[in-house]
């Protein structure tokens, strides 16, 4: 504490509390503000309709496939099996539970339900959440695998690498990710699934193309990151290694690349972040990640506030969660 800083305590007053206090008060009252402005709209708050949309139970039934008279009912265990026959066939239906709604010799027609049970079922934006973590760890591991061999290229000495990943570089970091999304559905995606076809092998998912083009995207930028990283490790620190009989190959993974990893944690971090929020994009391809099933469920629920809300605070836990996991490998490797 400075001596200023004593001399304010002191008097009674701390400039640090004060400061503290004017935050609180201001973050309370942008949430009182936004509160009473939606009051201004006669809009009807929701909230307790939230949960159906991570996890839900429906009704299901059990339903005949054909037109015949309900010959025998028999328990299996906890479940029912219905036997239907018609005068040229027999279906037996299990049902499970004991909710029926029929009784032996009633005459059912096709499409008639025989009985029915509740089961559980995943909402709409957890599935969309779990496509958002799936795509965004999969385009994190390409894109850091990517842009590491790309880095290495960027600083070769040999011309054919190195102009080859200043071109890769250049190119995708000079346009936009939305155009490039676009191209690897409608265009590589049309060409690639054709020329599959031709050949009688099998179809590449959507999903496989949002990803690629993530994973290209953050490859790009990782691949700067990269270079900077080692770039900023002082040549004597090769030229030592090599003094010791390594290889370059062996030295820049034993000396180098550690150094450097430590350094590009913290920019590393920032691109992973960019990267979650930005396979919000791949919605626009029908891919149903966490936003395009927000866009769905507001659609069907006209409840707009709360679910989109709620998706921003879902995203801000996905970053958080891989902000704090960068910190703690911060951590470890300094200690390390």
């Amino acid at each position: 504490m400075t001596n200023k800083e004593k001399v304010e305590s002191a008097g009674g007053f701390d400039k640090n509390t004060f400061w503290k206090a004017v935050y609180v008060v201001l973050l309370v009252g942008s949430c009182l503000g936004f509160y009473w402005a939606t009051t201004q709209t006669d809009y009807i708050w929701r909230w307790n309709r939230l949960p159906r949309y991570f996890y839900y139970t429906e009704h299901v039934e059990v339903r005949s496939e054909i037109e015949g008279e309900i010959s025998s009912i028999t328990k299996k265990g906890e479940d029912s099996v219905v036997i239907v026959k018609s005068d040229t066939d027999s279906e037996y239906y299990t049902v499970p539970g004991s909710d029926l709604t029929v009784t032996e010799g009633d005459f059912v027609y096709m499409g008639d339900p025989l009985g029915g049970y509740d089961e559980g079922r995943m909402g709409l934006l957890l599935e969309g959440l779990i496509v958002t973590v799936e795509v965004s760890m999969v385009s994190i591991v390409l894109g850091v695998l990517l842009g590491l061999f790309t880095g290495l290229a960027r600083i070769s000495t040999n011309p054919c690498l190195k102009w080859s990943a200043i071109t890769y570089i250049e190119l995708i970091r000079g346009t936009p990710l939305l155009v490039q999304i676009m191209i690897w559905y409608f265009v590589l995606g049309t060409i690639i699934n054709n020329l599959l076809l031709k050949m009688g092998l099998f179809q590449i998912p959507e999903l496989w193309f949002g990803v690629a083009s993530l994973a290209i995207f953050a490859g790009a930028y990782v691949a700067e990151i990269v270079r900077a990283g080692i770039q900023s490790i002082h040549k004597g620190q090769m030229e030592a290694a090599r003094s010791l009989g390594m290889t370059k190959t062996k030295a820049m993974a034993k000396i180098i690349l550690p150094q450097a990893f430590k350094r590009i944690l913290p920019p590393l971090a920032g691109q992973f972040i960019s990267l979650i929020k930005d396979s919000s994009l791949l919605g626009v391809i029908a891919i149903r990640e966490l936003t395009k099933a927000t866009r769905e469920a507001v659609t069907t629920s006209l409840m707009p506030y709360e679910l989109w809300f709620l998706c921003g605070i879902m995203y801000l836990v996905l970053t958080f969660a891989l902000s704090m996991f960068v910190q703690y490998l911060e951590k470890r490797t300094a200690e390390a």
